[in-house]
């Protein structure tokens, strides 16, 4: 079997990251939505359409987008991420009203054959009951912790 029979055709690769239920996200230069995935429809609540062309900012939270800016623009002159940071969950908006939500995000930069970075890419899925949980969890054990305290 040579390499060519492994390798998958780029309609096919196009089909998977379509139907991946996370979200895919792919960012130009300026950051501006230029691939929306049906799992980004999913999880923020934008069309495909509404969200082509569109600022990053359609997701940030306000109080956050200086930071996601400047960190932004720092992977793109750089032309990678922090390496090692893997994934992390941050705050985001929904459609519904700029509803706030908790999500599981790892980004790249993503850079054409010559090496000349062309934006960013960015996977996501929901981690609002997660984190939610987790959250709660921390707060019960806190209290039980100062109650044994208390007893002690």
């Amino acid at each position: 079997m040579s390499d060519t029979d492994n390798q998958v055709s780029d309609a096919v690769a196009a089909a998977m990251v379509k139907a991946v239920p996370e979200a895919i996200i792919f960012a130009d230069l300026k950051g501006l939505v230029r691939y929306w995935n049906r799992g980004a429809e999913e999880i923020f609540g934008f069309t495909a359409q509404e969200a082509m062309g569109q600022s990053l900012d359609l997701i940030i939270p306000e109080r956050m987008r200086q930071a996601h800016w400047d960190g932004y623009y720092k992977a793109i002159e750089y032309g990678d991420t922090y390496s090692g940071r893997g994934s992390r969950v941050t705050r985001s908006l929904h459609k519904e009203e700029g509803r706030s939500l908790y999500v599981d995000m790892s980004f790249a930069i993503v850079k054409d054959h010559e090496g000349k970075v062309i934006g960013s890419l960015a996977v996501a899925r929901d981690a609002t009951e997660r984190f939610t949980a987790e959250k709660e969890m921390r707060k019960q054990i806190a209290a039980l912790s100062a109650n044994a305290e208390g007893k002690g």
